[in-house]
């Protein structure tokens, strides 16, 4: 057995073996310690469980838990590549108890472990104990037999764990290898044990107190056991060497750089083969885990590790991106392990090769310039700090990196001036912030970034995770706390909550704390396009500054709207190939129970055209196919044919989402810039249901639709209406629309004939037109008053009754169920140049109360507000016809 997947295999297996629960790791994103980086240690995924908050089914578990260290206290970075132990990313096996067993299993468990299956020499072993623990002293001493000069006493804290201040805590014992005396080194305790003979394999922690505030620690009720062996250095004392960068893992990554290079991986510049190897580990498991590079927080953390790897490789001589040429060994060496490198495999190759490709335009700009900067600076000088500055401000080369291409030399950059110049900055920002107009109004967001920095979203892979309070601010003022009640804003160090941004709504959901603390999030906002904003109304107990509360978003809203939004893309698309390439993307809104986008497009969309858009959309749902997230240059997305979204700003670096595979090339279906949410695979959309299609200005239509379970309730609801309608209609649901169509038709019909008769009635009935027209002056005159005749139908009763009367003047008057009045007044051809029928309809719409009224000399209208002095208006015509 000397393989490292070997080795891992056996401490899981054998553990199993012992009924314990062999868990997967845990992400290198605490979800349950806002007050880590990074997950650095097996123990940290059971936290919760330790202290009593978190209840899992099993009391015994034993993992292989992926680590990175090169942030905050637990920071190795500097040190990686040119020692035999140091590493960003490593992987720590252990076992623990939950309450079940203590120290007499715990030893007896690792020491059968490392002596039987592992066969490690027990003269190679000692051991050591906290100075007051004789049980573990004595238990060492009967269950390995080791004499009492290998088993150590320890009086410092190094042999004695704590998990913070207050909470559980307890003495170690810790298992060491001796590699013999050929290599320099004492055992622990000595005055040489920090060299490299004596090598610590193996912690174990018998956590069998509690720590509480003021000094007192009392016992445990339910003692536990919390265990951590490095896979690295159990490897390296497996396979005969006190290296771990010699171990097959390792080897396998420094040599596949040789052969890229060309370079010896064990000749002079072997320090640059193991920190791109062990950087290429942290930076692969870290995208993986959703850590992307930035300027900020982790993924700050992410692009030092990736360029201080990309900056060994230039070392090495590499002329072009070489990163991502190795992730495809690595995925070979570990993805049997961890799947999840297996599965974003591509995105990992994509953002390395990314980053490497921008960073080394910035390396070579920026080493001309710092070079031609300290030329002649000797040994023990200082670079000027405003020099530093202006790389870095100018010219993207981070401080760290300019202190590392100088400290060869023994020159350091002049830290004060350098940080004088960076304050600068930020007094101008915030001259510039407050005096901006619209923006103004958000200063007080300014102050919490530059105060607290940026949050952390965790929501890409979580929906659940702890986070402490950074910033409160309640009636537009920045205040210390929100009492039970009270509503504000809050801001965390790091938030699953998505913040309202490209269309998509924020998210909802509760926050939980310590003393009762409940707290609703009514909606998340995004300021300054990385500060998350909570609005927050705290039910019970007090949020605080400093507060750690668990944040969990509403995971069936927040599902609803991935689902809105994933579907966004492919309806854009869909109306792309059924409309045409001018289709764009000009708005839109993704909210959890429906969603709408406009697009441009000069006219409105076809039925037919609207169903086959449906359909393309649907049919890719049901090819389930996965959607992958890349990190990309905004200029190559574009190229590549990626969508922009209208309205959004991008930064120089984006996430482009692809889903779906076109069936006639193979290509993706949909590819975007994208910055929000979205299902896994395209069958988590459900069904798309496009609601209907309307104008929203001058050459922008709108679609909206559903999706999920809010479009299976509507059709639901639809279908039901359908069966109604046919119960009612006493037809069977396929013939609905005929007989709707014959329904409507007899309608018409009828009304036509009612309209006819009313018509008829109105003018008389059977009446002689002739008899009914009285003669005003040398002129006849047909008045009437009518009802039941829709005011629109009067010009053609008018017409009529023209025709009846053969020479004269037509006036009709109809009342509608208002009481407003409607006139038309019509003069026969042949009189039309003595009587003016404008001027005759201005005079009865001046009785009914209204003003004007026009039309033509043998035809006028016009209207008035009092129905009742429709007898009046005909009496006023007459008049003034008399008069003539």
């Amino acid at each position: 057995m000397s393989g490292v997947n070997e080795i891992r295999s056996t401490f899981l297996d054998y553990f199993a073996r012992h009924g314990h629960q062999v868990v997967d790791s845990s992400p290198l994103v605490p979800r349950n310690d806002p007050t880590l980086m990074f997950t650095n240690a097996g123990m940290v995924q059971f936290k919760n469980v330790f202290t009593g908050i978190e209840k899992r089914p099993y009391s015994r578990a034993a993992t292989s838990q992926k680590c990175v260290r090169a942030g905050g206290k637990h920071n190795d970075l500097d040190n990686v590549g040119y020692t035999a132990r140091h590493h960003t990313f490593f992987e720590m096996l252990g076992n623990f108890s939950f309450g079940d067993y203590f120290k007499e299993n715990a030893i007896e468990f690792a020491w059968n472990l490392i002596t039987r299956e592992f066969e490690l020499p027990v003269e190679k072993l000692l051991v050591t104990v906290y100075h007051e623990d004789d049980e573990a002293f004595d238990l060492w001493r009967r269950i390995a037999g080791l004499p009492e000069s290998k088993i150590i006493r320890i009086p410092t804290s190094d042999n004695f764990w704590q998990m913070g201040d207050t909470g559980p805590c307890g003495p170690c014992s810790e298992i060491f290898y001796d590699h013999g005396p050929h290599i320099w080194g004492g055992p622990p305790g000595s005055a040489e044990a920090d060299g490299d003979r004596f090598i610590e394999i193996w912690n174990l922690v018998f956590m069998q107190f509690e720590q509480l505030a003021g000094g007192e620690r009392i016992s445990l009720p339910r003692p536990s056991i919390d265990t951590g062996m490095g896979l690295e250095r159990i490897s390296a004392v497996l396979q005969g060497t006190h290296d771990n960068y010699e171990i097959d893992l390792m080897r396998a990554l420094t040599g596949a750089v040789a052969d890229l290079t060309n370079v010896d991986a064990n000749g002079p510049q072997k320090a640059s083969h193991r920190v791109i190897a062990d950087h290429l580990r942290a930076a692969t498991f870290l995208v993986a885990d959703g850590v992307l590079p930035s300027n900020e927080g982790r993924g700050y953390v992410l692009r030092r590790i990736m360029r201080r790897a990309m900056r060994h490789a230039q070392l090495l001589g590499a002329r072009d991106p070489l990163m991502h040429r190795l992730v495809p060994v690595l995925v070979r060496e570990m993805g049997r392990a961890y799947p999840e490198i297996v599965r974003a495999e591509s995105l990992v190759a994509e953002t390395l090769r990314l980053e490497e490709t921008r960073f080394r335009k910035t390396l070579e700009r920026g080493l001309s310039i710092l070079e031609g900067e300290s030329e002649g600076l000797a040994a023990g000088a200082k670079f000027s700090g405003d020099t530093a500055f202006k790389l870095y401000d100018t010219y993207g080369f981070p401080l760290d990196l300019t202190e590392d291409a100088l400290r060869a030399r023994g020159i350091e950059v002049d830290r004060p001036s350098f940080d004088a110049a960076m304050e600068r900055q930020r007094a101008e920002a915030r001259a510039s912030w407050a005096g901006s107009g619209e923006a103004a109004t958000d200063t007080v967001w300014f102050g919490v970034r530059e105060e607290v920095g940026a949050t952390e979203f965790l929501g890409y892979s979580a929906e659940r995770a702890e986070g402490a309070v950074t910033a409160l601010v309640a009636n537009g003022a920045r205040v210390d706390a929100i009492p039970a009640g009270g509503r504000g804003l809050a801001v965390f160090n790091q938030t699953p909550f998505y913040g309202e941004s490209g269309g998509q709504t924020g998210d909802t959901g509760t926050l939980i704390g310590e003393d009762g603390l409940v707290v609703r999030v009514l909606d998340t906002q995004k300021k300054l396009g990385d500060v998350f904003v909570h609005e927050v109304e705290v039910e019970s107990g007090r949020l605080a500054i400093g507060t750690a509360v668990v944040l969990e978003v509403d995971g069936a809203r927040r599902g609803a709207i991935r689902a809105n939004h994933s579907a966004t893309h492919l309806l854009h698309e869909a109306l792309r190939r059924v409309l045409g390439d001018h289709v764009a993307q000009k708005g839109s809104l993704v909210a959890p129970d429906r969603l709408r986008f406009d697009f441009s497009h000069p006219k409105p969309v076809e039925e037919g055209e609207l169903r086959a858009v449906e359909d393309l959309a649907n049919r890719m749902v049901l090819r389930n196919e996965p959607v992958v997230t890349r990190l990309m240059a905004v200029d190559e997305a574009i190229e590549s044919g990626a969508r922009a979204l209208f309205g959004e700003k991008y930064g120089e670096e984006v996430r482009v989402v692809s889903m779906g595979t076109d069936p006639g090339n193979g290509s993706p279906y949909s590819v975007e810039l994208c910055g929000g949410t979205h299902v896994a695979r395209t069958g988590d959309i459900g069904l798309v249901t496009l609601l209907g299609e309307s104008a929203v200005g001058a050459g922008v239509r709108r679609l909206e639709a559903m999706t999920g379970e809010a479009a299976r309730h509507h059709l639901n609801a639809a279908s039901r209406a359908l069966q109604e309608t046919a119960a009612v209609l006493r037809a069977p649901v396929g013939e609905v629309e005929a007989r709707v169509a014959q329904l409507v038709e007899e309608r018409r019909r009828l009304e036509r004939e009612l309209g006819e008769a009313r018509r008829r009635l109105a003018m008389g009935g059977g009446e002689a037109t002739e008899e009914a027209a009285r003669t005003v002056g040398s002129v006849k005159l047909l008045a009437r008053q009518v009802a039941g005749i829709e005011l629109k139908d009067l010009k053609s009763l008018v017409d009529e009754g023209k025709k009846r009367i053969g020479s004269g003047v037509v006036a009709i008057v109809a009342v509608n169920e208002e009481g407003k009045a409607g006139l038309v007044v019509g003069v026969t051809a042949d009189l039309a140049g003595r009587y003016d029928a404008v001027a005759l309809v201005r005079v009865g719409a001046e009785a009914l109360g209204g003003k004007g009224g026009g039309g033509r000399p043998d035809m006028a209208q016009a209207g008035g507000p009092d129905g009742e002095r429709a007898p009046a208006a005909l009496a006023a015509i007459e008049s003034a016809l008399a008069a003539i």
